[in-house]
């Protein structure tokens, strides 16, 4: 493998066949394994359906925070590699009130992501979207997910963890309380205690998000991030201008950012004119405004990076640990 970069070159999987041989990855992707068979089963008894959303399409999700869309040639048509399924789960609840999807993403994010631990180019997230919830609604949602996947890990890959060196009393406060939550104020509050400058109109920066985490034994929720900071799609919330009805969810341990959701934008002038205040053009986004035009529902939903919380609940140092073939930023791999 090639690092495209000279400086501060992080710690990278070895050759194809070493990394899929290496017991540290077949463990990971047993606990991935069980994980996925227990999220399935959780959001199946939640009242989703697993839909199917697709790969390429002529726009996709323009809060990618800092990462380049990839371009692909569709019959003489400019479309992009997914990089979150958010407008497509939108859509899709005209069919089912609640979904999920196993969504394959592709993001070139910036090269310094690469000694983050937990960036990938390709990567996939565990996508949910409810019908006429609220955020609340959502975060239990996600809550709930992240308990029964660590619970099954537990029961059922036991020898997985031992060989990882994955102790499971890690989760006894997972499992025992709920998840607390904190405002992005509060959270920006909380980093300047530790000597940590973040700017308060952005979303919290990466090492910002790893001191946060670091502090925690348990995940936790941060909501109430800037308008400014996220996409057109987070709905403003109306009793609050300025701040929106969304919300992250991190890890503890210092594993950072696992989630992010929140309620949905949902009417047509709204969509228009935060697209506007963001610098989109609505003319790329036509099917969908067409959709939004005929009424969508009111929604809120979330997207849990598959490969970031197995990293968490493996307890591996490196979310390529928990991928087959793996896409570093800036590595160039099969």
């Amino acid at each position: 493998m090639d690092l495209m970069r000279t400086d501060s070159a992080p710690e990278l999987p070895g050759s194809p066949r070493e990394h899929l041989t290496a017991e540290t990855t077949r463990a990971a992707l047993r606990v991935q394994h069980v994980m996925l068979d227990a999220a399935r089963a959780y959001l199946t008894e939640q009242g989703c359906t697993e839909v199917l959303l697709p790969i390429i399409g002529p726009v996709t999700d323009p809060g990618a925070r800092g990462a380049k869309q990839v371009d692909v040639d569709y019959y003489g048509h400019r479309y992009k590699m997914m990089t979150s399924a958010i407008l497509y789960k939108q859509a899709a609840l005209t069919t089912f009130d609640r979904i999920f999807c196993i969504a394959p993403n592709v993001r070139l994010e910036p090269l310094e992501t690469a000694n983050t631990s937990r960036h990938l180019a390709e990567f996939h997230q565990i996508d949910v979207e409810l019908s006429g919830a609220s955020r609340t609604e959502a975060m239990a949602v996600a809550e709930g997910a992240v308990r029964a996947m660590v619970r099954r890990v537990i029961e059922t890959a036991r020898a997985e963890l031992d060989l990882l060196g994955r102790d499971p009393d890690a989760f006894a406060d997972l499992l025992a309380e709920r998840f607390e939550s904190r405002t992005h104020a509060q959270a920006i509050s909380d980093l300047a205690e530790i000597g940590h400058r973040q700017n308060p109109d952005a979303e919290i920066d990466w090492q910002g998000e790893a001191l946060l985490s670091a502090k925690s034994s348990r995940p936790f929720f941060v909501t109430d991030y800037p308008k400014g900071s996220r996409g057109f799609y987070d709905r403003e919330n109306p009793e609050q201008p300025g701040y929106l009805r969304n919300f992250d969810l991190l890890a503890p341990e210092g594993y950072g950012e696992l989630a992010s959701g929140g309620e949905r934008e949902h009417d047509y002038g709204a969509i228009i004119a935060r697209m506007r205040e963001t610098g989109e053009n609505p003319s790329k986004y036509r099917w969908y405004l067409d959709m939004v035009r005929e009424g969508i529902p009111a929604s809120a939903g979330f997207g849990l990076g598959l490969q970031r919380v197995t990293r968490y609940i493996a307890g591996v140092d490196h979310a390529w640990q928990t991928v087959a073939f793996p896409k570093v930023p800036g590595v160039v791999a099969p």
